[in-house]
């Protein structure tokens, strides 16, 4: 170690000591910092004293009006709670006469992990002091403050299997009206709201408060994975979707309008749409610990238009159903303003904007195609694993052919690294050696692009796979299910890192990719060497080989449809290889490249832009590395 490396270390540590000195808080900073946090803790606290005192004086209130038979409030504080079931053949939703909110809704074509109806919420759900809850609150004349639907009755006024008509009565003929329509074969409800006759208790106030609370229900096997696929996503108005974090709480104050608010699964959605749109909206989502039954607790308030005069009903509508394209997409049409583009089928994320259009226009084309054959879904996927290499395979065939030129060329290479053994003359090497495959038609990188074209399809794939509902409780060979990871081996302890199974799917996939990771090196093709870049590489193919054993753990917990997926790509791409290589004559190859040296030979190269800046930078440092050489000599 010389003299510049230890002054150089001594001056780190003097900054790091000084660093910490200067942030170090003085006994004065910390009794300060202590009043600050008892006097937040005292405001905090009276804080909750006074919303307590608030709220016995409200409830004092509620319940002198509640008894008061002359109020003009009786009425709506003093009723029979009655569930009301509309159905059509794919959902069935429950609305209670208390609240006049919908307090259930189920799906008929999917099933529970115990065999019975999807149930995306119910009114039994709870959690601690959670529940679920949409209540509707408006704005009444000063004397009379404003009014939440939380503690009223409504009253039945027509209902059939697929409408409802619920009147909030205020006596004298003065309502608000409430019409449930369930669309036919469809996972649309529409709400329609309208005042009559309420000009004398209303306000001028043209909106209606919306609160949303509900519990998203774990429906699938994996706690860990499903979660990373749960969300509270919103829809910026004729704009793009959002949504909050998917692995930790997370809340936002928007400041733009919405069209619509999901409470999202990995599979089913819970999705409040504005016939107008939705404004002043905060929106927020709690994780809920493994074992609660729960995913998230999800809170949206909002507010809509509202015609108080009642010439205008407010609409709103929801869908409850299937994280399904073409079913997202049908819903899109049934939207009550057909104004509004809702772009429900933006809820599913396929990736980034490259990423979604190959999900969008060619994966999920090709896998409706395949899986409405009626084979099962491994089958399906196994096809759909040929057919996607069978496309890349002109890139993949290019990408060897390049790497098989670079090793036809192994004994000129061998030729340079005995001409330049030194350090000092590694630049000339590099030159020579770019002059080498210029002149034999072969390049360093000319394999890289054909795998960059690949890559996309890869990711495509990642995002596609977990979202494909086609794949919920399909079995193949051992899988009970392919969106969920195949736990053959389990047992009742989690282990770290690994959890409480091995997914034998997940170990597959790991086991040819090591496979393959010993195949591609192999075929690696020799490259200019030093004995610094020898450890490099001996580094990197570590590297590659530690790669495949991480990815079993990462992987251990996802879907036994992707791991099956990627095991199938990986095995596909050994046997490519193996067929490429026996295909491949690299001494016919080399004769090729002799007799495109010996062609043109008299003629001036081409170079591409990128070697033409390589060998400019390598001669500019072989002149800057001389001009070092001269200044030391000059000093000896």
């Amino acid at each position: 170690m010389n003299k510049k490396t230890i002054l150089a270390y001594v001056l780190i540590g003097l900054v790091i000591i000084g660093f910490f000195k200067f942030n170090q808080k003085t006994p004065e900073d910390i009794q300060r910092e202590k009043a600050r946090q008892e006097r937040i803790a005292q405001k905090k606290l009276q804080d909750q004293i006074a919303e307590q005192e608030r709220a016995r004086y409200l409830q004092q209130q509620f319940e002198n009006i509640k008894n008061d038979s002359t109020s003009i409030f009786f009425n709506i504080y003093n009723g029979v709670e009655r569930p009301i079931t509309l159905s059509n053949d794919k959902v069935s939703v429950t609305i209670s006469t208390l609240g006049g909110r919908i307090t259930s809704a189920s799906l008929k074509e999917y099933k529970d992990q115990q065999g019975g109806d999807i149930v995306l919420f119910d009114s039994n759900d709870r959690l601690n002091k959670s529940s679920n809850s949409l209540d509707y609150t408006f704005s009444l004349k000063p004397e009379y403050g404003n009014i939440s639907t939380d503690k009223c009755y409504f009253t039945e006024q027509s209902v059939t299997t697929d409408e409802a008509v619920l009147r909030l009565d205020f006596k004298e003929n003065r309502y608000i009206e409430f019409t449930y329509r369930l669309r036919p074969d469809s996972y649309m409800t529409d709400l329609y709201i309208k005042a009559h006759n309420m000009e004398g208790l209303l306000s001028s106030e043209s909106t209606i408060g919306i609160q949303w609370n509900q519990l998203l229900r774990q429906q699938e096997p994996g706690y860990d994975f499903e979660q990373r696929f749960t969300s509270l996503t919103y829809k910026l108005y004729d704009d793009d979707t959002d949504n909050l974090s998917e692995m930790k709480d997370d809340k936002e104050e928007l400041k733009e309008d919405l069209n619509w608010v999901a409470y999202k699964n990995q599979f089913f959605s819970s999705i409040l749409i504005a016939g107008e749109s939705l404004g002043g909206v905060k929106v927020q989502s709690t994780t809920i610990p493994e074992g609660q039954n729960f995913l998230k607790e999800c809170k949206t308030t909002a507010t809509t238009q509202f015609d108080p005069t009642g010439v205008t009903a407010t609409g709103l509508q929801f869908y409850f159903g299937p994280n399904k394209f073409s079913a997202l997409q049908d819903a899109n049409d049934e939207a009550i303003n057909p104004e509004n583009d809702l772009e429900l089928e933006d809820l599913i994320y396929f990736g980034w904007p490259i990423v979604r259009w190959i999900n969008r226009y060619f994966i999920m084309y090709l896998f409706d195609i395949l899986s409405s054959t009626g084979l099962n879904m491994g089958i399906v996927l196994l096809l759909l694993t040929l057919i996607v290499k069978m496309c890349v395979y002109p890139f993949t065939k290019k990408s060897y052919i390049a790497s098989a030129k670079m090793r036809a060329l192994k004994p000129y290479i061998d030729e340079l690294n005995a001409k330049y053994p030194k350090q000092e003359d590694q630049l000339k090497k590099q030159q020579e050696t770019m002059a080498l495959y210029q002149k034999y038609g072969a390049s360093p990188m000319g394999g890289c692009l054909p795998m960059l074209i690949q890559m996309p399809i890869f990711i495509a794939l990642f995002n596609f796979v977990p979202n494909a509902i086609e794949l919920r409780q399909e079995s193949f060979l051992w899988a009970h299910d392919l969106s969920a990871f195949d736990a053959l081996i389990s047992w009742d302890k989690d282990l770290w890192l690994i959890g409480d199974h091995i997914s034998i799917f997940c170990l597959l996939f790991s086991v040819t990719q090591i496979i393959n990771t010993y195949y591609t090196s192999k075929l690696q093709a020799p490259a200019v060497s030093t004995p610094e870049m020898e450890q490099q590489q001996k580094m990197m193919r570590w590297m590659m080989y530690l790669m495949p054993v991480i990815f079993f753990f990462m992987f251990n917990e996802y879907s036994a449809g992707l791991n099956y997926y990627y095991f199938l790509s990986t095995l596909f791409s050994i046997i490519i290889a193996l067929i490429l290589r026996k295909r491949t004559n690299e001494d016919e190859l080399l004769k090729k490249m002799e007799a495109y040296a010996e062609k043109n030979k008299d003629s001036v190269a081409k170079q591409s832009n990128l070697m033409a800046r390589l060998e400019a930078l390598q001669e500019e440092q072989r002149k800057l590395q001389e001009e070092r050489e001269k200044i030391r000599n000059r000093k000896k």
